[in-house]
């Protein structure tokens, strides 16, 4: 969405997009390759303009980095242009839009994590489960464990259950037969060659 977005507006200002960076999702507090690609672009004289869809795209390491990277553009030549925030970063009062701009993205993102880490609280208080849905629950455990104990393989259970055979695999390994259906396991494979 945000590709398109950037490349309609500039197609309509009559410009063409050569180079992308784009980092992987859910980026933060991670490494940013992409990032420091695109400043040593910059340094090296190789970015003309660079078109994000919004400001808080650019960096979201705070007002403080967000000048830096700016200011970084603008000593190497580099002009920044933005789709949805719908300012221009030339003139006086750019810096003071800038930091304006920098602070509600950084507001923003500590109020959803605030609610995240709320919302989680009340699940777990609630006996919930935070995270992606389990695909196996305590009926499908003993579905798949019973059969296991037939003797049957994993990607045969997987078929049978239709869930991965990661997901087999991990829930077998995580609670493994007991005796009694190994055992019976083994007798019922004895009788079957014995017949």
């Amino acid at each position: 969405m945000q590709r398109a977005a950037i490349v309609r507006a500039a197609k309509a200002r009559g410009e063409r997009i050569d180079t992308w960076y784009a980092e992987q999702p859910s980026s933060i507090g991670q490494a940013r390759p992409e990032l420091q690609r695109l400043r040593e672009d910059a340094r090296g004289g190789r970015l003309g303009k660079l078109w994000v869809f919004r400001l808080d795209r650019l960096s979201r390491g705070g007002i403080l980095e967000v000048l830096n990277i700016v200011h970084e553009l603008r000593d190497h030549g580099s002009k920044l242009e933005t789709v949805a925030d719908g300012f221009s970063f030339e003139g006086p009062a750019a810096d003071v839009i800038l930091a304006v701009f920098a602070w509600v993205a950084e507001m923003e993102r500590a109020a959803i994590q605030a609610r995240l880490k709320d919302a989680r609280a009340a699940l777990e208080a609630a006996g919930g489960h935070w995270g992606r849905p389990r695909k196996v629950d305590k009926l499908m455990g003993a579905r798949i464990e019973a059969l296991k104990s037939k003797g049957r393989t994993v990607r045969s259970i997987a078929m049978a259950v239709k869930i991965p055979r990661s997901t087999v695999a991990n829930w077998l390994s995580q609670n493994p037969p007991t005796k009694r259906q190994t055992e019976s396991s083994r007798k019922s494979r004895v009788q079957l060659s014995q017949k």
